[in-house]
């Protein structure tokens, strides 16, 4: 028997719709009347989540399939969107591009998929069965970029919901994604994706062109297209201009916010806590300026506070000209009691930070057989993935300049200042005035270019009867370049040192009579001096010399590469009652190298209030030998419509941390044709990425109020307390002055090894024959995931509680390994590793539902999918008890997706609607509910499209989010928010969008 692809006529491909019933549907998209007429012409296919070729379509393990008709109906421009969405994931958190500004897995602009909600690196995705490398920039690269994929060439998505370890290796631990393309492709078609936000700005732009040819023993096709998404600012959209506190007064109801005495209402980007989003700007820091000290600093009386401060002692001030008492020109906005929103927290280029961040994206694919007529009938096949992104982002900073107490670039009335030694960027020099300024946007932009050339062979073993092979070898590159504008500690340490130009001084070097106090080696090295200390520097109207002298463009690459060497055997092996016995032998190699170097500055240390980032470089292999066997056990007889038992396992050798065997075991039972029960048990693991494993060592800092220590004697823990003590003896009131300095690298060189897990699911699919006009299918699964040892970092603020609550503090045993004080400045260092830690668990169950119904002219179309979580919890350490996040912000305990369409002659109409659960986190955080808004309703999004078919075009408009729905509120202060919403890929930060798409054949 020979493996044949489903190559249906023009005017069945026209009707070509989602299809999904949790398995595979032999409809392969099409209405299920006409894809039974179609069945006779199929012999064999190959499913996801299976090596094995078989003519039964209903699969043991939970399957679903979308295809490309989907993606335009929709009103969706790429694979990326439609797998991002609560149909697949359920609702689970995704990275997409409104994560620019945040430190993710494959850097900015990067879009993954996670499915169960256990993360990106569980799901493994593949195109055509094969695995798709990852790719981005930075050090962790640890799973595949979505925008690589060829949108224009896909033919349908499968989406496998269970745990493949024994099949498809390393990664398969939540699901599979499978990426198939086109190969019926004969002439060439022009496409055009076209999207408007109604609020304008965002817009999304996609063309293609795409052919290809067929002859008997030769073909052909290929695409390449252009994606263009436009940035999306803060400034754009209603609900991200005020981020707000939004807290209550627990008695009252009434708004409980910092009130901004400007305006009168609740204020703007405060600095109240996590996602408040603000920023101290336009303020200087001083020592503290008191009602009785006042005349010892110069002053003739006591400074006069900004409206809405209180008391009289202040450290903060901001420019007022008409402050003509105490300190001239200044008035108090922080220190003493002032809350600390007193000061400027927001200046408009805050807005200006993207909300959806731009990118660019061209994708090439080729992908050609050719016949031999030797060799088992063999063919060649070739294929060649071609990718380009250009993404960047918006973002805003705040520079902190420290003048040298006695510079002369500090104006006479404010020389008092002494802020104290060791500070900032002053070299050890005392410090006399701190200036917040609001520098405005910076920017950051990568270059990612990513290839995959496939070859292979297969055919048949002439020499077994009815047995194939497979070989290919697949090489894929990923090289991206990526930078950041950045202050660098040398230029502003160098700048702050001023003093008065002597006439020696090489003009060239002098700024308005001053100059650089410091030696320069190279006659053509410049230094640009501090400027004088002025309202208008303050505000950030810096000289433009000095911005280009301390903000620089700091660039890094990163390279990986990954190269499969792949053979599969299959077919039957002996002839039961009940039907064919079939197996399928394979081995693999595969060989991974990362290399990330970023820039000199990064590596050294010399970025200020950025973590340093060291070189990330190694390489691992792996070779793994695996099987599948699939028994018939029962078929065609009384109450035993079909049984069927499939069993796997895969053996593994990795150079990095050695050998693992994973197994899987499912079963299918259908007592009637119309009923089936399925369920499948086994193992997974995910093996370490390379960057879990070799990064370089990363510098980032904490508050020094996060030190344990602080004010120990006055802590009710007796374990703190006597390691403080032993730490600082003599000091139960001390405070920290420096901040926490956290190391984090990769967790190679401390025996990291492969996280594992256990997978459970089983289920009911019904598929009644109701009558020829009417179709249905239905399958409900349970699925229960238990990741153990998973790889991952304790998180300093983990690895500190644990250290000094401990019942044996010391330096060289447990958590305590990790941390270490400095004798002299008391100052803490964490090294926060990857390592074996985590349990992660994801158990609950979904429902698929599909109806077809003849209805008049034409045929109604129903898919509806619900997700509902059981369980999503985790613990860091084994002897932790479970966190139950089910249910809490960013993760929904339900999801919803329904597509409804009708078709009739030329004309199809859609609708769709995407829903995710309510959420409340208040008894996660022990909020009070009277005083947080920690709770956040169901949020619905709708879309409707209308496509028309005609002779060689076609055509559909439609709108997305259709009620403009936007994200709901929540408090500041527990989770990361945009505007006033939590940082959570669940909600359209959009808003309605007008779409059109077409595509012309020739």
């Amino acid at each position: 028997m020979k493996s044949i692809n489903i190559n249906p006529p023009t005017w069945l491909r026209k009707n070509k719709l989602v299809i999904t019933t949790g398995v595979l549907s032999f409809c392969f998209n099409l209405p299920c009347a006409i894809a039974e007429e179609l069945k006779e012409d199929v012999e064999e296919l190959v499913v996801v989540g299976s090596l094995i070729r078989q003519t039964d379509y209903k699969t043991i393990s939970p399957v679903k399939t979308y295809s490309r008709e989907l993606i335009s109906e929709s009103g969706l421009n790429t694979p990326a969107d439609l797998l991002q969405g609560v149909g697949v994931t359920g609702g689970g958190a995704q990275i997409n591009n409104a994560f620019g500004g945040y430190v993710t897995a494959g850097g900015p602009g990067a879009n993954t998929i996670s499915l169960r909600g256990l993360g990106a690196s569980r799901t493994l995705v593949l195109i055509n069965g094969r695995r798709l490398a990852p790719g981005g920039t930075r050090g962790e690269l640890v799973s595949s970029d979505l925008n690589v994929l060829p949108n224009a060439l896909v033919d349908r998505i499968e989406v496998l919901k269970d745990g493949a370890s024994s099949i498809y290796g390393s990664d398969a631990i939540s699901g599979v994604i499978n990426v198939v393309t086109r190969n019926d492709l004969d002439g060439f078609t022009i496409e055009g994706d076209f999207n408007d936000p109604t609020e304008g700005e965002g817009e999304q732009t996609r063309l293609s062109i795409s052919g290809g040819m067929s002859e008997e023993d030769f073909s052909i096709s290929g695409s390449f297209e252009i994606y263009e998404r436009k940035e999306l600012n803060l400034q754009h959209r209603d609900w991200t201009r005020c981020n707000q506190d939004l807290f209550r007064d627990p008695d009252t109801g009434e708004s409980a916010d910092f009130i901004d005495p400007v305006t009168g209402k609740s204020k703007c980007y405060t600095i109240s806590g996590t996602g408040s989003n603000g920023v101290t700007i336009n303020t200087i820091g001083t020592q503290s300026i008191t009602a009785t000290n006042y005349l010892t600093l110069g002053l003739t009386s006591p400074v006069v506070g900004a409206p809405g401060s209180s008391g009289t002692t202040f450290n903060r001030f901001r420019p007022n000209a008409d402050i003509t008492t105490g300190l001239v020109g200044f008035e108090g906005v922080g220190g003493g009691s002032n809350n600390i929103n007193v000061r400027d927290t927001f200046e408009y280029d805050m807005l200006r930070e993207n909300l959806i961040s731009p990118t660019t994206n061209y994708n090439g694919f080729v992908q050609s057989t050719y016949k031999l007529n030797a060799l088992g009938d063999a063919k060649l096949y070739a294929e060649f993935l071609a990718s380009r992104r250009e993404s960047s982002q918006t973002g805003y900073r705040q520079l902190s300049l420290d003048y040298r107490r006695g510079s002369p670039v500090i104006p006479s009335n404010l020389a008092f200042g002494n802020f104290g030694a060791d500070q900032g960027t002053s070299e050890g020099s005392r410090v006399g005035v701190r200036a917040f300024i609001g520098f405005g946007n910076d920017h950051s932009e990568q270059n990612i270019d990513y290839y995959k050339p496939t070859i292979g062979i297969k055919g048949d073993l002439e020499f077994i009867p009815e047995w194939r092979y497979d070989a290919y070898f697949s090489y894929a590159k990923s090289k991206g370049e990526y930078s950041i504008e950045s202050f660098l500690i040398d230029k502003i340490t160098n700048a702050s040192n001023v003093v008065t130009a002597t006439p020696n001084v090489n003009p060239n070097l002098v700024r308005n009579g001053l100059t650089c106090n410091i030696n320069l080696t190279n006659s053509n090295e410049k230094c640009i001096p501090f400027p004088m200390l002025t309202a208008d520097v303050i505000g950030g109207d810096l000289p433009e010399d000095f911005r280009e002298y301390i903000f620089r463009d700091v660039v890094g690459s990163t390279k990986f590469y990954e190269a499969v060497y792949s053979v599969i055997l299959d077919g039957p092996v002996l002839t039961l009652p009940a039907g064919q016995v079939q197996t399928a032998l394979g081995l693999e190699h595969r060989k991974q190298k990362i290399n990330d170097i970023p820039d000199a500055n990064s590596i050294n240390g010399n970025l200020y209030n950025f973590t340093s980032s060291a070189i990330t470089a190694g390489k691992d292999e792996v070779t793994e030998v695996y099987g599948e066997l699939q028994v018939p056990v029962l078929a065609d007889i009384a109450f035993a419509e079909k049984l069927n038992i499939n069993t796997s396992v895969r053996y593994t050798e990795y150079d990095s941390y050695g050998s693992d065997t994973t197994y899987k075991a499912g079963i299918i039972y259908s007592p009637v044709q119309w009923i089936s029960f399925r369920g499948t048990q086994g193992t997974s693991f995910r093996a370490p990425a390379l960057s879990e494993q070799f990064q370089g060592s990363t510098t980032g800092f904490q508050s020094a109020t996060n030190d344990p220590c602080n004010e120990y004697g006055n802590k009710n823990n007796p374990n703190l307390v006597a390691n403080c003590t032993a730490e600082l003896p003599g000091q139960p009131q001390f405070q920290a002055n420096r901040g926490i300095t956290v190391f984090s690298l990769g967790g190679g060189e401390t025996g990291l090894f492969a996280e594992t897990s256990d997978n459970l699911t089983y289920g009911i699919v019904l598929e009644p024959e109701i009558s020829d006009s009417t179709q249905l299918s239905l399958a409900v699964d349970y699925f229960d995931i238990e990741i153990t040892d998973g790889v991952s970092k304790a998180g300093y603020s983990n690895i500190l509680e644990r250290c000094y609550t401990s019942l044996d503090f010391s330096n060289d045993t447990g958590f305590c390994r990790l941390v270490s004080r400095d004798p002299v400045t008391s100052q803490l260092f964490v090294s926060n590793a990857f390592t074996n830690l985590a349990t992660q668990i994801s158990r609950g169950v979904e429902a698929s539902l599909t109806i077809q119904q003849d209805f008049g002219p034409g045929y109604i179309f129903m898919d509806l999918i619900v997700t509902r979580y059981n369980s999503q919890a985790e613990k860091l350490f084994k002897d932790d008890p479970l966190q139950e996040n089910n249910g809490t912000i960013d993760n929904p305990d339900m999801g919803a997706s329904l597509t409804l369409s009708y078709t009739f002659s030329d004309w199809r109409v859609s609708y769709g609607l995407e829903w995710i659960s309510s959420m409340d986190s208040n008894e996660f955080y022990e909020a009070d509910p009277k005083e947080f808004d920690l709770s956040v309703p169901s949020y619905f999004e709708h879309r409707m499209s209308v496509r028309y078919m005609g002779d060689g075009w076609k055509t559909t408009v439609g709108v997305r989010n259709l009620t403009n729905e936007i994200p709901p509120a929540i408090s500041t202060g527990f989770e990361n928010r945009v505007g006033n919403s939590s940082l959570y890929s669940g909600y359209d930060y959009v808003g309605r969008e007008l779409f059109v798409n077409f595509a012309v054949e020739f």
